[in-house]
């Protein structure tokens, strides 16, 4: 089973390279659904406000890897050839998955503050932002969980700065590309596709 861990900022783009997956066929497994659950679970609005504080809740009881941990089971029972993960926030997430599962790979995802800010502003979801400061504020909370270290540590780095068209077929070439099996690294960032 090769197993892909897509990491990014809030607003990067990495919802919609699960798009792209699932169009595929790629099953997907979206890391912040376990942590809406579990706001669910706790009987919290679900709010960005509960989803903070129920990761840190998660990752203090069980380990800065836990909400990875508690979706390698999901992934498993897919019983899929590839497999999407979306959402990591740290490096202790990405060490779990690459010392479980022996084929992993790692995508990350960037984009500039601006275009981060407008795209989670207009999605329509509980937890989104309203300002620029709220955006620095959550991405403050998501470096705290190793997401710096992570995206350096990131196989494959695909720019979201241009139009969803582009990005989207930058997905389409990468994925296609780890399906057939033949990756060392790619960096989509200055327009290098395969």
């Amino acid at each position: 089973m090769k197993v892909l861990g897509v990491v990014g900022l809030p607003g990067s783009g990495k919802g919609e390279l699960s798009k792209v997956a699932e169009q595929m066929h790629i099953p997907v497994v979206v890391m912040g659904d376990v942590i809406r659950e579990e706001v669910r679970k706790a009987g919290l609005p679900p709010t960005g406000e509960s989803m903070g504080i129920i990761s840190r809740a998660l990752r203090e009881r069980d380990g800065m890897a836990a909400i990875a941990i508690a979706c390698i089971p999901v992934v498993e029972r897919l019983e899929s050839e590839l497999v999407l993960i979306d959402g990591l926030r740290g490096d202790a997430e990405v060490r779990v998955l690459q010392k479980h599962f022996s084929d992993f790979v790692l995508i990350a995802v960037t984009a500039p503050d601006e275009t981060r800010f407008l795209r989670l502003s207009s999605r329509k979801r509980s937890d989104d932002i309203s300002s620029l400061a709220e955006l620095q504020k959550r991405d403050t909370r998501e470096m705290s969980f190793g997401l710096l270290n992570a995206l350096e540590m990131a196989d494959i780095r695909i720019d979201n700065a241009t139009d969803i068209e582009t990005f989207q077929r930058d997905v389409i070439s990468v994925l296609n590309t780890l399906r057939d099996g033949h990756i060392k690294q790619i960096d989509c960032t200055d327009g290098d596709v395969p």
